[in-house]
Formats: C-alpha cells, sequence, structure tokens
C-alpha cells in the first residue's frame, strides 16, 4: 500500500519527530564520513520551511543499551550544523524530564537532536514505554531510515502506536519508490547481479529473485558453492559444503523457470588474497592449492553482454576480495558495465557503492540505496517493520 509522506502533513506550528540514520562513523571525535547525513538534511529542510519545529532522533554504535560516551551524537549534531547552517542543540538523553522540557520549549525553525536512542535497552527491545517517552516530544512522526526498517526497534516501529500520523521521509520515499521499481513493474528485461562472500547470507534472496528476474548473475566468493554444484574442482576457492545441495536447487529452479542463471568462466588465482596479483585461469582449472579471488575478464565479458540487453538492473555485492586493490578489477569492470548498460539501474552495500564510485559512474547509476541489511530484506520480499508501521495514503 501507498504510504503518507512528509510532504502531505501540514507541519506549521508542530513539532515533527523525525527518526533518522545517522549512524556515522567516528574518527578523533569527528564524523569521518557524512554521507547519511547529508541524506536526510532535504527532509529536515522540508520540515524546517514548512515551519515545524525538528526533534531529531538516530542511533550509532552498538552501546549494548547503556551509555558510553564514546559513542554520543555530540559529533553528528556539530556536523549538521554546518550542513543546515543552523544550530542543532544535542539533548541531555533522548526521553526524560530535561529532555522532554527542551522538546517542548522548541520554537518553530529549530532542531533539538536526542542523544543515542541505544543508550537505553527499551530502543532495541521495541518496548512500549520506552516509545511512549519519544511519543511525547512531538505531534507527528515521519521516518527518513530506510537503513534501519528492518529492525523493530522503539524509534521505528511501537512509536507509531502513540504518534499519528507516521509518515515516509523525502529519503525514505526515493527508497521505496525505488525499490518498488523493480520489484513490481520492473522495465524487463530484469537483471539482477549478486556477489559477496557466502550463499547463505543471500539464499533467501537467490530464490525470491528467481521468481522475478529474467537473468540472475552470480559473483564473489558465493560463486564457488555454485560452481561445486556443477561439479567443478575449486581448489581452495571459498565454497559452503552444507550449501551445495541448496545451489543445486537453485540451479534447477532457474532452468525450470527459463532465468539465465549465468555463473563466472573464469577466475583470477593467488595463494591468498594477501599475496601478489592473481593470474586469469577458466572455473575449471583451478590449482588445487590456489583459490579464486576475482571474476577473470572473459567473466567480465560474459556479464557485461548480459548487462547490455537489460532494461532494469539490481546489484548487491563484489565480484570478488575488493577491499584488496588487486582483487577489485572484477568489481570495478562490473560498475562500468551497469553504468554503460541502456537500464535503470539500482545498487545496495558498501562495497558496491565504493566500487561505482571508485570506477567513477555513480552519476549513472539509477538510484542508490543507503541500506543494507534493509535492502536485502526488501528484496527478499519480507515486511519490513518500519514501513509496515508508517500510515497508509488514503
Amino acid at each position: 500500500m501507498p504510504k503518507v509522506t512528509i510532504d502531505e502533513l501540514d507541519l506549521a506550528g508542530r513539532r515533527v519527530f523525525i527518526r533518522a540514520d545517522l549512524n556515522a562513523p567516528l574518527e578523533a571525535g569527528q564524523v569521518a564520513d557524512d554521507t547519511r547525513l547529508r541524506a536526510v538534511v532535504p527532509t529536515i529542510q522540508h520540515a524546517l520551511k514548512a515551519g515545524a519545529a525538528v526533534v531529531l532522533a538516530s542511533h550509532l554504535g552498538r552501546p549494548q543499551g547503556k551509555p558510553a560516551p564514546e559513542l554520543s551524537l555530540k559529533p553528528v549534531a556539530e556536523r549538521l550544523e554546518a550542513l543546515l547552517g543552523q544550530p542543532v542543540a544535542l539533548a541531555p538523553d533522548c526521553v526524560g524530564p530535561e529532555t522532554l522540557a527542551r522538546a517542548r520549549a522548541l520554537a518553530p525553525g529549530e532542531v533539538l537532536l536526542l542523544e543515542n536512542l541505544r543508550f537505553h535497552p527499551g530502543e532495541e527491545a521495541n518496548d512500549d514505554a520506552f516509545a511512549r517517552e519519544l511519543a511525547a516530544l512531538a505531534d507527528c512522526y515521519v521516518d527518513d531510515a530506510f537503513a534501519a526498517a528492518h529492525r523493530a526497534h522503539a524509534s521505528i516501529a511501537a512509536i507509531t502506536r502513540h504518534l499519528q500520523p507516521a509518515a515516509a521521509g523525502l529519503l525514505m520515499r526515493r527508497e521505496l519508490t525505488a525499490l518498488a521499481r523493480i520489484l513490481e513493474a520492473p522495465a524487463r528485461p530484469l537483471v539482477a547481479v549478486l556477489g559477496g562472500a557466502k550463499v547463505s547470507d543471500k539464499l533467501a534472496l537467490v530464490e525470491h529473485l528467481l521468481e522475478r528476474v529474467d537473468a540472475l548473475l552470480i559473483g564473489g566468493g558465493m560463486a564457488f558453492t555454485f560452481l561445486r554444484a556443477l561439479g567443478h574442482d575449486v581448489g581452495r576457492s571459498l565454497v559452503e559444503p552444507d550449501r551445495v545441495e541448496t545451489a543445486r536447487r537453485a540451479l534447477e529452479a532457474a532452468r525450470r523457470r527459463g532465468v539465465s542463471l549465468v555463473l563466472p568462466v573464469d577466475a583470477l588465482v593467488a595463494d591468498g588474497p594477501g599475496g601478489a596479483a592473481g593470474r586469469a585461469v577458466g572455473v575449471r582449472e583451478i590449482p588445487a592449492d590456489q583459490m579464486g579471488l576475482d571474476i577473470g575478464p572473459r567473466t567480465v565479458e560474459r556479464f557485461a553482454a548480459a548487462l547490455a540487453t537489460a532494461r532494469t538492473i539490481v546489484w548487491n555485492g563484489p565480484m570478488g576480495v575488493f577491499e584488496k586493490p588487486a582483487f577489485a578489477g572484477g568489481t570495478i569492470a562490473l560498475a562500468r558495465a551497469v553504468a554503460a548498460a541502456p537500464a535503470f539501474s539500482v545498487i545496495g552495500g558498501g562495497d558496491t557503492i565504493a566500487a561505482v564510485a571508485q570506477a567513477g559512474v555513480i552519476d549513472r547509476i539509477g538510484y542508490i540505496s543507503t541500506a543494507g541489511g534493509a535492502f536485502l530484506e526488501f528484496l527478499e520480499g519480507r515486511t519490513l517493520p518500519g514501513v509496515a508501521a508508517l500510515t497508509e495514503a488514503p
């Protein structure tokens, strides 16, 4: 069902609780990467221009339900001040009498950032009493944290029982629109590309995508379990023995449905990821004492040919040990092939985004999802608590 969005709310003179994902990396007491902060700025600015006071909330790190000074949102407040060009006050806590008083004293156009939600165990427990305290801080609710939408936490799910309407922020709306464009009415052919280390991490995703895509390209470490299922000896490459039969069933399901499941035909092999640059060999010729660490040039060509005819592309996961420059070439080449394709493309995942940036084609990707786990769970067809909790549009 379509959800109510922030631009449908009358915010003038109201306090709006905006749940954002400000979980940014910190170094030496400062925000090291403000990508997530920049992503939520348009929603904050929209609320301020509409005459609202903003109560902003987020988690940071994993403080295990108790205060941890090194995970304070103070550096985030300071960086947001620079991005917004106005003061961002930091509350001493996310609940409690002083925080409530400060929230109620907010004037239109002001921003109050709550301290780290996860300093309280009630956040991750989706505790109703904790959610009620959060709800008391504002008059309406906006969720702009799609990256946390797969978490049934108090500031994401339980709070909406006490604070209505619960609307999607501008970032949340963009995420849902882009992902719905893939799953609900994609231009075809729809081609999915999956990488990463383990089949077990993406087994449900493989099974779900096989019911929807026209082609599925599999690279990365997970490809070797599929190659083993085809009877190939892949040397010391990463294989999950307990998933070989599952991979075999997926290959059979693809054949039955007429889905082209494309696997690597060659790989860069070496003694290990810490060694020198690998050499390309066919997947039937991997030496017993070596391991595949990236897709090879013939696989790049094969994958690029499949992408060239696509009208919609979704990609998650690197094609090799991307963090090592010697084995990043396949992932970067794939990024350029995705960008060159005449398709609407959606990518998600930290390594995938890094590859697109490194390849210099980030401005040629249709949509870049800010989410990791939520992106995968949405593609798996799961109901995300943070999306389900939003108010349905009339």
